[in-house]
């Protein structure tokens, strides 16, 4: 853990471990069939990220089907996490079911050099009992393979609505708090053995009122969001981290400026494509020296952003009731 955060205990960690979404993305930028993006090209764009952005990260997450290589070239101050999940999701069967990539272990991870596994899931507290036991009794076998290696277990959950709704309307984002909320109190259990619970914010801030990236469509009030943060940390018996889920960067640091306002105790964050996605059509288009200028550029200052706004995140080990 300590490899994984900054010298004050926070994580201030990077994500470059998307597969399928950035496929897609630098396909649809280069105008080429999905398949078209080699692995070479994962790779190089993972490698340039990495190598770029960890000067500035206390830790990295990637990926081993593609960023292996990636890996060897983080700064020497960046921790590393390797995602152990397959990329999406079981499309064939309802309630969005998880899998593992089926040449990779707990212990595979820790021998690469990793000092975290990383687990990503969809779950809302909502979806049919059933399915919700099938992913409960995933997760705690991980956490059990985890616990047994002696490596620490981040679990992320991502909310959606089982219905099928716009996860990115506000209708879900009235919905959201409860999805968040339910699914951190869940997995904060012991059985399922998590040390970092990687979050998204409680909110989705375009949709409340008063802050700096309001579309108008109110889901929640200021006050109201502020207590959602407050409720949602309170649940949490684990240390918690947020996620970007896909946001810009603007939306990413507001979210955590309210979380702030909020006093909640969340430990850092774990920011991927809020750093970093303006590159994808760039090196699409231009090639690797121009992703390289971008990152340089325009990444830095979005990762250094982020940064400066976790002056109220709280050390992990706080959370836990430990001195540091």
């Amino acid at each position: 853990m300590k490899k994984l955060s900054n010298q004050d205990g926070i994580i201030a960690a990077a994500a470059m471990d998307q597969r399928g979404s950035l496929q897609k993305s630098l396909a649809s930028a280069k105008g080429v069939a999905q398949k078209d993006i080699t692995w070479d090209m994962m790779s190089e764009f993972k490698t340039a990220v990495t190598r770029i952005l960890t000067p500035h990260a206390s830790a990295i997450l990637l990926d081993p089907e593609f960023g292996l290589d990636a890996a060897k070239a983080r700064s020497s101050n960046a921790g590393l996490l390797l995602a152990y999940e397959e990329s999406g999701y079981d499309n064939t069967k309802p309630g969005r079911l998880p899998d593992l990539l089926p040449h990779v272990s707990a212990k595979r991870i820790a021998d690469w050099g990793a000092d975290a596994v990383k687990i990503l899931i969809y779950y809302s507290p909502f979806d049919d009992a059933q399915v919700n036991d099938i992913k409960h009794a995933f997760v705690e076998r991980i956490g059990s393979e985890c616990a047994d290696n002696e490596i620490p277990f981040f679990l992320e959950f991502v909310g959606y609505d089982p219905k099928g709704g716009d996860e990115k309307g506000v209708e879900y984002a009235k919905i959201k708090p409860q999805v968040v909320i339910g699914s951190m109190q869940e997995f904060s259990k012991p059985q399922y053995k998590v040390d970092v619970l990687k979050v998204e914010v409680p909110i989705n801030a375009e949709f409340v009122e008063g802050s700096s990236v309001y579309k108008g469509q109110k889901a929640q009030s200021m006050t109201e969001a502020l207590d959602l943060f407050r409720k949602a940390a309170s649940v949490a018996s684990k240390p918690f981290i947020y996620l970007s889920a896909g946001v810009g960067n603007a939306q990413f640091v507001e979210s955590l400026r309210m979380a702030t306002e909020a006093g909640t105790d969340y430990s850092g964050v774990l920011c991927g494509r809020a750093t970093w996605k303006d590159g994808m059509p760039i090196y699409a288009t231009k090639g690797l020296r121009a992703l390289e200028d971008f990152l340089s550029a325009k990444g830095v200052e979005n990762i250094n952003a982020v940064n400066a706004a976790l002056q109220g995140a709280a050390p992990w080990y706080k959370k836990l009731g430990i001195a540091a």
